[in-house]
């Protein structure tokens, strides 16, 4: 009887992930938001001072642990500087994406002052003439898990890269993951 991975899902996970940010991820699953702030916020520094691709996405997770501590204002502004980097790196549509994520989120939180800031921010960093455009209208879409098996971050379907219609890669640690069963959109 053949019992191979048929449904299971495909993952590639980078031999390096950083044993800090499973670390920071482990410490927001299990809510200790300011330690967990601090450990993205760390991260962050550390990968924007290399030059890394993933320091945006860290100073988000940073923002997301800093407002479910009710700290809006650091928040914000650990904000400012994660989404200035999608700006400095000509990067106008992960820009919109997920500062519009993170807008979304503020005023789902009743912080309707900061999701403007936060939304003026955006249209002041991007470029002249840039039109946001919907994703293409598909009638099914995959299901993902709700954190990277690699370095348990969350994978949310807007701020992941789609490497094909079914595969997604881990925006923090760059693990590839097969989305699972779908469902038709809502």
């Amino acid at each position: 009887m053949f019992r191979g991975g048929f449904g299971r899902p495909f993952r590639r996970f980078p031999a390096d992930i950083p044993p800090a940010l499973q670390r920071a991820n482990e410490i927001m699953g299990q809510g200790d938001f300011p330690a967990a702030a601090a450990a993205f916020e760390q991260l962050a520094r550390a990968a924007e001072g290399k030059g890394g691709p993933r320091a945006a996405w860290l100073y988000l997770q940073g923002v997301r642990a800093r407002l479910l501590n009710r700290q809006s204002d650091l928040g914000v502004a650990l904000l400012q500087q994660g989404l200035g980097l999608f700006a400095e790196r000509a990067e106008p549509a992960l820009l919109w994406r997920a500062g519009r994520g993170i807008v979304d989120e503020l005023q789902g939180r009743g912080l309707v002052d900061e999701a403007g800031r936060i939304e003026d921010f955006i249209w002041m960093k991007l470029p002249a003439g840039f039109s946001p455009t919907p994703g293409p209208a598909e009638e099914r879409q995959p299901l993902l898990p709700t954190t990277c098996p690699g370095c348990g971050a969350p994978l949310r379907p807007d701020e992941v890269g789609w490497v094909d219609a079914l595969t997604v890669e881990c925006p923090y640690c760059g693990s590839t993951v097969r989305a699972g069963n779908h469902l038709p959109k809502n």
